[in-house]
């Protein structure tokens, strides 16, 4: 589409970046098909292409307001749009650089400001999210529906970690809310990977990826903790480790970008672009691996959700169903599978009624087929799901290392 930026936009960090996506938007309104919360709500605002036209207006000059944020806001940052789109439209980097505009134009809550600044302070910090989610353990049966959703049914305790034996290493990022919700999905991951012959070591220094501060709009200091992984990483990287796995899709997605993000720092650019080449999601190592070493027995009939952040941003729609299905596992068909479940990382708290949404939706596909239990290979989307209280949702590496046969 034609565009004339203003002079203000052009001057920004990425407003030739900007100029570049929007000029490529056909107007074909192919994305709205595939739009989670433009099949919800049916306003062209609340779809794609609806919020590029939103963007670009207020780059050519117009004066945003907060019915112009709260469109943003309800944007998944599902990426489904670009996969739907034919003409290969950018638009999460577009939404990012309009959310970033837009912040600092129209004043949010007192209410909104506080609850973004509560997360901020909370989800990132492993060990804080921890203490509050062992807290709410103790305390579940006095706190509201509302919080007792949002801890885990089952807390699954970390089950020991092989000794570093194996000349293939990798590193494995612990993240920032899998500690403390799921504590034994790397702890799965590692013993998985042990028996095909590489060692897992975990990157202590480093902390959360930068995803949440990010997409909460505090975007320096989501990429200045995307520096800090990158020191924190560094040394083993000069050392030969091989890979940087994550077992969570959504900090995969956003390492796998620091690259791009990272493309104009002088001191960080040459590093950030190694590591986000160096970076792969659990299945992409284990797609390549001869898994019938593992000795898997299972008759387990699940039904897999596959991220957004898997399927969408990272391209490897399919590859943790076709891994299952390698090793035995009976998977159920899913009908939409191509749509997002409503977590989006702090979006079921910050957007709790269109969340549930989707969340109900997703489980009446994925239940359709009768399934023991959901596997899925995200953090959020697991938590966020199992939150309704109906049918089992696990990490599926933790099910590959239960059907394995341990040796005594």
């Amino acid at each position: 589409m034609q565009t004339h930026l203003s002079d203000q936009a052009r001057a920004l960090p990425r407003g030739e970046e900007a100029e570049r996506i929007l000029r490529t938007c056909v107007h074909c309104g192919f994305c709205n098909a595939t739009c989670p919360t433009y099949q919800l709500l049916g306003d062209e605002l609340d779809g794609p292409r609806g919020r590029i036209y939103l963007i670009k207006q207020v780059l050519e000059g117009a004066e945003p307001s907060a019915h112009t944020l709260e469109h943003l806001d309800r944007c998944l940052t599902c990426r489904n749009c670009e996969t739907t789109c034919p003409s290969g439209v950018d638009y999460h980097n577009l939404l990012d650089i309009g959310r970033e505009v837009i912040e600092q134009r129209v004043p949010r809550s007192f209410g909104e400001r506080s609850l973004r600044a509560g997360l901020r302070a909370v989800v990132p910090h492993a060990g804080l999210f921890k203490a509050l989610v062992n807290s709410g353990e103790m305390l579940r049966p006095l706190l509201p529906e509302a919080l007792r959703a949002k801890l885990p049914r089952q807390i699954r305790t970390a089950r020991p970690r092989p000794q570093s034996q194996h000349q293939q290493r990798v590193l494995m990022l612990e993240g920032c809310v899998q500690p403390g919700l799921s504590p034994n999905t790397n702890a799965a991951a590692a013993r998985v990977l042990d028996r095909l012959g590489i060692s897992v070591e975990p990157a202590r220094e480093a902390g959360c990826c930068g995803a949440v501060d990010y997409h909460l709009n505090a975007q320096h200091t989501g990429l200045n903790r995307a520096r800090r992984n990158i020191d924190a990483w560094w040394p083993a990287i000069e050392a030969g480790a091989q890979a940087i796995v994550q077992t969570a899709s959504g900090c995969g997605a956003f390492i796998k970008d620091y690259g791009h993000l990272l493309a104009d720092d002088p001191l960080y650019a040459a590093k950030a672009k190694r590591v986000s080449e160096l970076t792969k999601d659990l299945v992409e190592v284990l797609r390549d691996a001869p898994l019938e070493t593992l000795g898997v027995h299972s008759d387990l009939r699940l039904a897999f959700h596959c991220p957004c952040t898997l399927q969408h941003a990272q391209k490897l729609g399919g590859a943790v169903e076709g891994v299952l299905t390698r090793l035995g596992f009976h998977l159920t068909a899913v009908p939409d599978a191509h749509l997002c479940c409503g977590s989006a990382g702090t979006y079921s708290i910050t957007q709790p009624a269109l969340s549930r949404q989707l969340r109900d939706n997703k489980l009446n596909a994925l239940e359709s087929g009768k399934p023991q239990v959901i596997a899925t290979a995200n953090i959020g989307c697991q938590s966020h799901l199992d939150g309704a209280g109906r049918t089992q949702v696990r990490h599926w590496i933790e099910l590959v290392d239960e059907a394995m046969d341990h040796p005594l």
